[in-house]
Formats: structure tokens, C-alpha cells, sequence
């Protein structure tokens, strides 16, 4: 397809331009003013805002093992209504991708189904048990990167042999920092004012924090690659702001619900239960400043669907995981841009730039050659976040309700239309 976008601006080298894009093939063939138009779909976008397609790399498909929560079909549609067009793949999966033939599962159910670009993680141990070590070599070709997500890896010799055949492989370990020796069983929300005021068991910051200070005593050993997932913590972004200073090959990322969220706006309702917690208000406003000078890198959903019946059981008896695909650029706009907390541009790198860089990804210039990944913006679109209108199977979302200022109204991945508003 051959198509012409027109009238809109567009977002590069950190400025907005008022420029024409051409795609043709599956690649940008023209970047200009005054293109011309001969056989091609030209789309007007009636000062729309064209950036690079987004990235989310912390998401869960649920395929294969869990699809009654997601399918891959299912939730890179609901990436696509939400701007992305790249997702990277968590492997808490059944099988989980510990080996070149578990991985494969996944790969076959990518190739035939998904929407956008989907790139998988390997598992960092067999079976995400903790007990010895995945096959890593094997999937290096394959995979984004190595996770245990859901889980922290407990033993600290463990992670080091991880990093140091995961830097020998020149791909990233992913870490989902919980230590269990910290966590109270049976934990509900954060341990605050919540959590006391409504006599349920508390989350101690702690347990993810003194995780990533180990972890990073082990970078300083070995050299990885590393990311930290959803940081929730003051304490764990300061680690990572003076892991950065140091030198150390280290970035994170953040989920939007701990950049908008507090445990002063919890409900008890399961679209407000996750792992790590939404946590105090000092927190989340820590997580703000780090993301405005760099410390957090990347803005991740941690999409992890349940079924209905999974997240009905309030904050006590629900499954951690909440959505956030369809919504999450509409609400941060809305929360952190239009409020003036975060530029715009600060939130579209942590979108679209530096989770390619960071990840090594294709694409993200938005320059004749370049992979056709294209996500089109009205910044000016007043809406509601519905999740009964969610592609994705689960509907579970904390910012159920939110009136925003934003909307994505394309999509464009290899060159197709996968998203456009109002459109099936």
C-alpha cells in the first residue's frame, strides 16, 4: 500500500515539523513538504502529530498457555489501538520459553497472529524456578533479552552466572526485582496509610529495592546489559540514577499508573491490584522527577491480563495485572503533560526512542528508508478511557473512567494500517 500522509506535523531529532511522509513497500520512501501525490492514498491529518511507532517492552500475551486471559491476536490488536507497534513479549508462559523448542512455541504463534512487532523474552532460569539456568545460548538469536518476570531471582550466584553468559551473548537481563525474604505472605497493597487504614497486609518497599542494589553490585562484576523493571520505589530510582553516574550499562523503566497513581487513589476493586503496588504519594512523585531528568528511561505498561473472574475478588482476592495498552499515552498527555509536570518530548523518547536504543530494535527514524512504524496523534481529542471497548481481553485498568485530553488516531506498522480510529 502506497499511502501519503499529509497536513500533519512530524516529531524528530527532539522538534516537530510540519512535513509530509510517503510509505510505500513497507518503508518510508519520502520525507518532505509538497510531495507528490501520484498513486498514492493520501490521508489528511488535520494538524495530527506523526511519531515513531511506540515500543512497549514489558507486556504479556498469555500465548501460549493462558489464552482464555489473551491471545497474541488480542493483545497486539489492543497494541495497535494504542499507538505501538512494537511490543516485547514476557515469558511467564506455559511452556515457558526456557529452551530453543519452548521458545518456538511462542515464535509460531507470533508469526501467525500478531498485528505489530512482537519480540520475546527468554526465560533467565528453567522454568522461571530459580533452580538452574535456561538455555540461553540457544535463544539468544530469538530473543529481546532474559527474564524471569513475576519472580525475582533469589539467588544472587544464580544472577551472576546469568549476567555473565547474558553479557557474553550481548543481550540484556531483565530483572523483575522482588526479594521474598522481605515480603510479608499474603501482602494486598503497598505498606502505607492504605494498607493501615484498611487493615490489609503491606508490600515493603524494600523488597524491590534491596534486589536492584544486589543486582547492581553484580553489573559492576560482570559488565551485563541490565534493565529494571516497573521501578515503583524512590530508593530503587536513586540506585539507578547513581548506577548511571557510575557508568554502569544500566536502564529501567516505569509503569503509568506508578507516574499517576499513589495508594491515596486505590479502590477496592481488582483493576487497582499489581505487583510491584502503586505506592506513596512521595514515591510516585520521585518517579516523575526521574523520568523528567533521565533516570527512568522507558514508560512500560506491564499489560498483564486476567480473566473477569480473576480480578473480581477486590484487593484482597484478585490476581495481580492490570491493562494499559489502549489508554496509557492518552493518560499520561493527560496527566503528566498537559498538568506541565513532564514535556512532551520527554514522554515520547520514553515511548518511542529509547526503548530502540535501549533494546536495540529497528526502526524509529522517521527518514526516507526507514521502516514504515508510524503512530499518528490528535493531542487535541477529549474522551473517556472505556475499557469495555478494549481490543485486549482484559479489561482491567486503573484509569477506568479518566476523562483525557489525547487519543491515537493511527497506527502504521510495516507499512500497514493496523489502527485507525473509529475504524474496526
Amino acid at each position: 500500500m502506497k499511502i501519503l500522509l499529509s497536513g500533519g506535523a512530524v516529531y524528530r531529532n527532539g522538534g516537530m515539523e510540519p512535513l509530509e511522509i510517503a510509505v510505500d513497500g513497507g518503508r518510508i520512501v519520502s520525507v518532505g513538504r509538497g510531495l507528490p501525490r501520484d498513486g498514492f492514498r493520501v490521508i489528511e491529518l488535520e494538524n495530527r502529530l506523526i511519531v515513531p511507532g511506540f515500543v512497549d517492552v514489558h507486556v504479556h500475551l498469555r500465548e501460549p498457555g493462558f489464552c482464555y486471559k489473551e491471545t497474541i491476536a488480542a493483545g497486539t490488536a489492543a497494541a495497535a489501538a494504542g499507538g505501538y507497534t512494537a511490543v516485547c513479549a514476557m515469558p511467564n508462559l506455559n511452556p515457558v520459553p526456557d529452551s530453543e523448542e519452548h521458545l518456538q512455541a511462542e515464535l509460531d504463534a507470533i508469526a501467525r497472529d500478531a498485528a505489530v512487532h512482537v519480540y520475546p523474552y527468554g526465560s533467565i532460569t528453567a522454568g522461571e524456578k530459580g533452580d538452574a539456568l535456561a538455555d540461553l545460548a540457544a535463544m539468544a538469536p530469538h530473543a529481546a533479552g532474559f527474564s524471569d518476570d513475576g519472580k525475582g531471582v533469589q539467588s544472587g550466584d544464580m544472577m551472576r552466572r546469568a549476567m555473565a553468559l547474558a553479557k557474553t551473548l550481548d543481550r540484556p537481563i531483565v530483572a523483575h526485582c522482588e526479594d521474598e525474604a522481605l515480603i510479608t505472605p499474603g501482602w494486598r497493597v503497598h505498606d502505607g496509610a492504605y494498607a493501615q487504614a484498611h487493615g490489609l497486609t503491606g508490600n515493603d518497599p524494600a523488597s524491590e529495592w534491596k534486589q536492584v542494589e544486589r543486582d547492581l553490585a553484580l553489573v559492576r562484576e560482570t559488565g551485563c546489559r541490565y534493565h529494571v523493571c516497573h521501578v515503583s520505589t524512590k530508593e530503587s530510582a536513586e540506585l539507578v540514577r547513581r548506577a548511571k553516574a557510575e557508568g554502569l550499562p544500566v536502564s529501567c523503566e516505569t509503569g503509568p499508573h506508578y507516574l499517576l497513581l499513589c495508594d491515596g487513589d486505590l479502590q477496592d476493586h481488582g483493576r487497582f491490584k499489581m505487583n510491584p503496588p502503586i505506592r506513596s504519594a512521595e514515591d510516585r512523585d520521585a518517579l516523575v522527577e526521574a523520568l523528567r531528568d533521565g533516570t527512568i528511561d522507558c514508560i512500560a505498561t506491564d499489560h498483564a491480563p486476567h480473566s473477569a473472574e480473576e480480578k473480581a475478588g477486590g484487593l484482597r482476592g484478585s490476581l495481580n495485572g492490570v491493562v494499559g495498552l489502549e489508554c496509557t499515552f492518552a493518560v499520561l498527555y493527560t496527566g503528566l503533560v498537559k498538568t506541565g509536570k513532564v514535556p512532551l518530548e520527554t514522554v515520547l523518547n520514553a515511548l518511542c526512542v529509547n526503548p530502540r536504543r535501549i533494546f536495540r530494535l529497528p526502526g524509529g527514524e522517521l527518514e526516507a528508508g526507514a521502516p514504515a512504524d508510524l503512530t499518528v496523534l490528535d493531542l487535541d481529542r477529549k474522551g473517556v478511557v472505556d475499557s469495555g471497548t478494549f481490543r485486549s481481553l482484559g479489561k482491567a485498568t486503573p484509569f477506568d473512567g479518566w476523562e483525557v485530553d489525547a487519543a491515537v488516531a493511527m497506527t502504521i506498522c510495516g507499512g500497514k494500517i493496523v489502527y485507525r480510529e473509529g475504524e474496526a
